[in-house]
This record gives structure tokens, sequence and C-alpha cells, in this order.
């Protein structure tokens, strides 16, 4: 039993760290590099576009978005299938070895369907957050917010539901309402599982986004040509 958990262990870490070596970067075309900004996305599958090409998961979407508007900003997708709050408090300091302008954080419904407290998932949000800004203290932080498709007699539901919206306050952090919003429970913009979304759904999972990183992205890209501006001799 001993060798058995042992090699259970060395193959979790094994995955942790194809993970990190394959998070993916969408980056505009770069005319000033000194102007390029980043974006964390760190999530689970929903936002690692489970069963779909990278290209086609919302992040990547987002990408072509803020291009298509004139914003500089690379993106790059951490995120992981089967990822928990956990996961991402041990995922994020390898991230952060280069610059973060904006973290969009997406995270917690798998800890929900195993039933961890909502207190344990709420303090591994904020500690991601809190990490990221003891190391870039002016990087904005956007929150995906999920909810459960189930109501249960002790409130877990409602205070699971309600825990994105009180770490957004407490952060200032721009809100993702569901991330799911749109998409859930229809099966012609899911898989097969009626779980993850197909790339018709991930296109609306990127509105969804979009609505709340798009004033963030444009104040940080407004932000960063005034400083360029305030430079020029």
């Amino acid at each position: 039993m001993g060798l058995i958990v042992r090699q259970l262990r060395t193959v979790a870490v094994l995955l942790a760290l194809l993970s990190m070596m394959c998070a993916e970067s969408i980056a505009a075309p770069r005319r000033d590099s000194a102007r390029m900004k980043t974006i964390l996305v760190l999530g689970d599958s929903l936002s690692d576009g489970f069963m779909l090409p990278r290209s086609q998961a919302y992040p990547a979407l987002l990408a072509e978005r803020l291009r298509k508007e004139g914003m500089d900003f690379e993106v790059i997708n951490a995120s992981q299938s089967g990822g928990t709050s956990s996961g991402g408090v041990a995922r994020i300091t390898t991230h952060l070895k280069r610059k973060i302008d904006i973290l969009v954080v997406q995270l917690g419904i798998n800890d929900a369907f195993r039933a961890v407290p909502v207190t344990q998932i709420r303090s591994n949000l904020q500690a991601i957050i809190t990490r990221t800004r003891e190391r870039y203290p002016d990087c904005e932080v956007v929150i995906a917010g999920m909810q459960l498709p189930i109501e249960t007699q002790d409130g877990y539901v409602r205070e699971f539901g309600q825990m994105y919206q009180g770490l957004a306050d407490k952060n200032n952090a721009a809100l993702v309402p569901y991330l799911l919003a749109g998409v859930g429970g229809d099966p012609a913009l899911n898989l097969p599982d009626r779980i993850h979304p197909n790339a018709a759904g991930q296109k609306i999972l990127a509105d969804n986004v979009w609505r709340a990183l798009e004033p963030v992205a444009r104040r940080v890209a407004n932000d960063t040509r005034a400083a360029a501006t305030s430079r020029v001799p």
C-alpha cells in the first residue's frame, strides 16, 4: 500500500509540473514590448477548455477580442482540468515570476463537488489573491463566480454562491456573477457530459467574462499609455 501511495503522489506531482509547463500564452502582436501587459487566467477545466483545442477556450477568445479592441495584452492560460482552490494556491507562485497586471481567478467548483467547507475554499481563493498582490500590488483581479445546480438544507449552496461576491467586495475586484450563465444546463452548448461547454458554449463564457474584464483591461491599458506619454521628452 505504501508503494502505491508513493506512486500516486509521484504521478500527481508530474501532472502538476506538466500543467505549469503547458500554460499557454496568447499574445497580441508585439508593437511595443514595454507596453505589453499580462493577464493570467488561473482556473479549472472550464477555463482549460476541457476536450477542446486551447484555441477554442474562452481565454484564447478573450485574447482575440483584446487584439481587435487595440489593447496590448498577453493572455496566459494557466488553468488545469480538475483544478481546485488548494491546487491554485500551490500553483500561483510559479506564475508570479513574471509581472501580472490582471489576474482572472476561476476556481472553487471542484471543491464544492467534494463538499470542501466554504470557509476553506474562501481562504484558499483569498490566499491566491493576497500572494499575487503582495508580489504585484497594482494587479487587478477578476473573479469568475460559480453556482451549484442543487439546493441543500444546510445552506451550503447559498453560502458557496455568495462567497464570490464577498471576495470581490473585499478585494475591490471585478466579478463575473456566474461564469456559466446562458450555458449551464443547455445540451446544445455543452459536451455530451452536460458539464463542460463545447466550442459554442465557450464563446458565451468569453462574453460573460468580457463584461467584467473589459473595463478593467481598458483602465490598465490607458494607465500604460499615460505612463508611456509622460516619459516622452
